[in-house]
């Protein structure tokens, strides 16, 4: 609760800033003060869990895995900020306005991360989706920044009403909005809880851009503004996962959890082969990133159809390394003048530090050992194999994995192996040394993933 209030009360002081704060460095200043106190808010929410958890009127439920997930989703947003806070002003004149509406979304995703009712639910998507809409179109010069946030607009609109049809059937079904009461999973699977459960599973794999909702997604990700781009491919991305995890896990078990876990699988396996099959062809590094973005989504949803320990962990991880090394290359790409693959050409010689943490971050969404990005894989993949039933799809998921290794490596290729002269606007030293905190953070969490996964 106290991520909540403090994201929300941040959100609003971000818009009273751009009032009183002219200089336009020093709001971000601002902003991240305000996202430091939000995390300690968050931990200090801690100390008042009983048993491990404490539910508010039974709308909200406050636990230790809630309270780590707001803390990933925090440090992986102060990180965004720092490296890419800058860019802002490139958007447009209203920075302020930019920071508040990204406030206003992790108060969507803490609620997301603590919801126990299907109402809470449908708010913390649509806080979540709304200030995504405007970020998307902030370009105002840009006409692919109006098209991509039209497209999200209207898209994520009917995304929306299926989502809520789902809910309505689901308490038709069960005559209760609260997850600890719904009992669908009892007995017979009743036919309209069935089918409010597909609709709400649709619904939301729509949100995390799976297959086959995710046309939206490269055409949003690549005309939206590049700095909005890392953080809605990113901790957004991560946020619908944790409502995605909290509902199906806890809520739609019982008998009726085989009906929709092999729907998620199908959706799981498409997610895979279109997201790495598409990102092999694509020109543009930034489009390439899209749909790497849908596939590391595949991977994810190994994590919602599977329900030993290794799924809550390995989300978690995911999410974190995920996040960051994705954070860390759009760092990069918004510093490059041209996105293309060609545009990388001879960078490693002209920016050798630069080149190196985006190889580590590269090497991190490949899984190759010693990156976070590998143990994120391994936990995954090892939930789906403790299911049983499953290995199909885990065979799959690593020939996927393996062809990733291929699109991820041409920027790498790009970068050693060709000779060009690569445009790249001014890094200062502070933009550097982050960049190699972001290298660390990756190396320490492949090396050490305890140190995250021992408090979940």
């Amino acid at each position: 609760m106290n991520a909540l209030i403090s994201t929300a009360l941040s959100g609003v002081l971000m818009m009273f800033a751009g009032l009183f704060v002219k200089n336009k460095q020093s709001i971000k200043f601002v902003a991240i003060v305000a996202l430091l106190i939000c995390f300690a808010a968050n931990l200090a929410e801690l100390c008042t869990l009983q048993g491990g958890s404490r539910t508010l009127y039974g709308m909200i439920t406050v636990s230790n895995f809630s309270v780590l997930f707001n803390a990933v989703a925090f440090g992986a947003t102060l990180l965004y900020f720092m490296l890419s806070g800058s860019a802002f002003e490139k958007v447009g004149e209203h920075v302020s306005d930019y920071f508040a509406l990204i406030f206003f979304i992790l108060s969507g995703i803490t609620l997301a991360a603590s919801f126990s009712s299907l109402l809470m639910l449908f708010l913390a998507i649509e806080i979540i989706s709304i200030p995504q809409y405007i970020l998307a179109g902030s370009d105002k010069k840009s006409p692919k920044s109006s098209e991509a946030a039209l497209k999200y607009f209207l898209m994520g609109s009917f995304s929306t009403g299926i989502l809520l049809m789902g809910i309505t059937l689901i308490y038709g079904a069960s005559g209760s909005f609260l997850i600890s009461e719904l009992g669908i999973g009892e007995g017979t699977v009743s036919p309209l809880a069935l089918c409010g459960v597909i609709l709400v599973a649709f619904a939301l794999s729509f949100k995390v851009s799976a297959a086959p909702f995710h046309f939206w997604t490269p055409d949003v990700y690549d005309g939206s503004p590049s700095v909005f781009t890392s953080f809605m491919a990113t901790v957004v991305k991560a946020g619908s996962f944790i409502a995605f995890i909290r509902l199906f896990h806890g809520a739609f078990t019982g008998t009726i959890s085989k009906d929709w876990q092999l729907l998620l699988a199908l959706i799981t396996a498409a997610t895979l082969i279109i997201g790495n099959f598409t990102a092999v062809f694509q020109q543009s590094v930034k489009r390439m990133l899209a749909y790497s973005s849908i596939a590391q989504a595949g991977f994810m949803l190994l994590s919602v159809i599977s329900f030993s320990d290794f799924a809550g962990k390995g989300i978690i991880l995911y999410a974190a390394a995920y996040s960051i090394a994705t954070i860390g290359i759009f760092a990069v790409l918004i510093k490059m003048k041209d996105y293309t693959f060609d545009g990388f050409n001879g960078l490693a010689k002209k920016e050798p530090l630069v080149a190196a943490v985006t190889t580590i971050c590269l090497l991190s969404l490949a899984g190759i050992p010693l990156t976070a990005g590998f143990f994120a894989k391994y936990y995954v993949l090892t939930a789906a194999v403790q299911e049983g039933n499953l290995f199909w799809l885990v065979i799959i998921a690593v020939i996927c994995a393996a062809i990733s290794v291929y699109y991820y490596f041409r920027v790498i290729m790009a970068m050693y192996f060709k000779s060009g002269e690569p445009g790249v606007y001014e890094m200062n030293g502070r933009f550097k040394f982050l960049l190699v905190v972001t290298a660390a953070i990756v190396i320490l969490l492949g090396v050490f993933p305890g140190l995250l996964l021992q408090f979940a």
